[in-house]
């Protein structure tokens, strides 16, 4: 990879991220471009790196999410963790001694100011940085990432504003970087599955998916000085549409080849009363308490509904306030047949054991038969390792995999995008009665041509 020295790397980090560090910080007002604008680079589908007989790693953001990261990292073969760096010393700390008690040389800690990343990033011993900071960073943080000469791994969404969405994918295409949004769902042994049964034809022609992210978080509001709810919270004061989409959709993307021969059109979406988080406060929160100082304004429930060019319909929905199951949907319907999640079943018209007016819900049959070859060769460490029932692990042994054995990412940049800019154009539909728009085409039409996620053996 290219070299950058520290002084050119800070100079121009600091130009171009400055735009992305003031779209996020600023709020998530983002005017959405009319006109697709010309390609600066070269497009980075099946983008492939250099290959590297070890992979260096710098991580940002280890306070919850990240830390975990740096666990499991620690036990994929083949990497060394070279940098680390957090503003909360406390953290950042146990990362650090963590790595040490493996038996792995003391990484290097930055943390002395919110820009000590970018020190890390002017170092010439790291290949790939792995973002697990509060959402405003991803893009700024990313930018810079790629700047430097580094691929970027960020943890979801991969921005707030369809400006940011645009500043990374030009980012990628004009520095040639990996910029992944770890979207770790997508490698959960169900999507696995499901993804194997789809490129199959168990289901037919596909029509129709559904995908969500209800999961009752109000407990978070408690987490007030550090910790994901201290900085969460407060987006439910800032955005009313769906705050965090890509969960359930970046499974459902995949089954429909999104961005690979077919593309996201447009969305309308609306949201329900916002009141659970007001009523949470005034039961759990002292009157003069800042909780109950707060103004929510996200729906409770918001209901996005996405069009594809190719006339495929997707429901996608956010919940993370009504008392009530988790769930992520993860629902695929076509000409054959359905597969719903929460709890797993299926329903098939030919292929089934029973008729398709009937549920099937025993899955050991299914995974027998198409257990996804990821998932027969990893997932016992996957599982051991953990994460999300292993889907982390398998995630960045994936990732580790790629970049040893130059092959292309299984998720790029424009993935990340088109999953994540579901976000502020939902905030802008539902304040215009549910207005119709249309999604960006992050690829350049790119899409028409490119070729389906297949089903690797390794």
């Amino acid at each position: 990879m290219k070299q950058f020295n520290r002084r050119d790397f800070i100079k121009a980090a600091g130009a171009v991220a400055a735009g992305a560090a003031t779209a996020s910080l600023a709020g998530c007002a983002s005017s959405q471009r009319a006109v697709t604008p010309a390609r600066q680079g070269s497009s980075v589908i099946g983008l492939v790196a250099p290959k590297m007989e070890v992979v260096r790693v710098g991580f940002i953001g280890v306070g919850q999410r990240g830390y975990g990261h740096v666990k499991r990292m620690s036990a994929i073969a083949g990497t060394e963790i070279k940098a680390i760096c957090d503003t909360h010393q406390e953290v950042l700390e146990r990362s650090v001694q963590f790595v040490v008690n493996n038996g792995q040389p003391k990484p290097t800690a930055y943390g002395d100011s919110d820009y000590a990343y970018r020190d890390m990033l002017a170092r010439d011993d790291i290949d790939i940085v792995i973002i697990s900071t509060p959402w405003q960073w991803h893009a700024p943080m990313a930018i810079d990432t790629m700047i430097s000469g580094k691929h970027a791994f960020v943890e979801v969404p991969l921005a707030l504003t369809v400006e940011e969405m645009w500043e990374l994918v030009d980012t990628a295409e004009r520095t040639q970087m990996n910029c992944m949004m770890m979207e770790n769902v997508n490698y959960g042994r169900d999507e696995l599955m499901v993804l194997n049964m789809v490129r199959q034809g168990v289901f037919g022609e596909l029509l129709h998916g559904e995908a969500a992210y209800i999961h009752e978080l109000r407990w978070q509001m408690k987490e007030i000085t550090h910790k994901t709810g201290s900085w969460r919270t407060a987006w439910h004061t800032k955005r009313n549409g769906n705050l965090y989409p890509t969960h359930g959709l970046g499974p459902v993307s995949q089954y429909m080849n999104i961005n690979r021969g077919d593309r996201f059109d447009y969305l309308t979406s609306m949201s329900s009363p916002a009141l659970g988080r007001a009523a949470y406060a005034q039961r759990e929160f002292p009157p003069e308490h800042s909780r109950n100082q707060m103004e929510f304004i996200a729906g409770d429930m918001n209901t996005t509904l996405i069009k594809t060019v190719k006339g495929r319909s997707i429901m996608v929905q956010h919940d993370t306030t009504t008392p009530r199951p988790y769930s992520r949907h993860n629902l695929i319907q076509g000409t054959n047949g359905v597969f719903a999640g929460f709890p797993n079943r299926i329903a098939l018209e030919q292929g089934g054991d029973k008729s398709f007016h009937e549920w099937e819900y025993d899955m050991q049959p299914w995974y027998d038969k198409y257990d996804h070859p990821l998932w027969q060769k990893m997932g016992a460490q996957a599982e051991h390792n953990g994460g999300h029932g292993g889907m982390d692990f398998l995630m960045f042994w994936r990732m580790i995999y790629c970049l040893r054995n130059a092959e292309p990412l299984d998720q790029d940049v424009y993935d990340g995008a088109a999953w994540s800019v579901i976000s502020p154009l939902s905030a802008q539909s539902v304040a215009n009665r549910s207005e119709s728009l249309s999604i960006p085409d992050f690829t350049r039409g790119a899409w028409k041509s490119a070729t389906p996620l297949g089903i690797v053996g390794a």
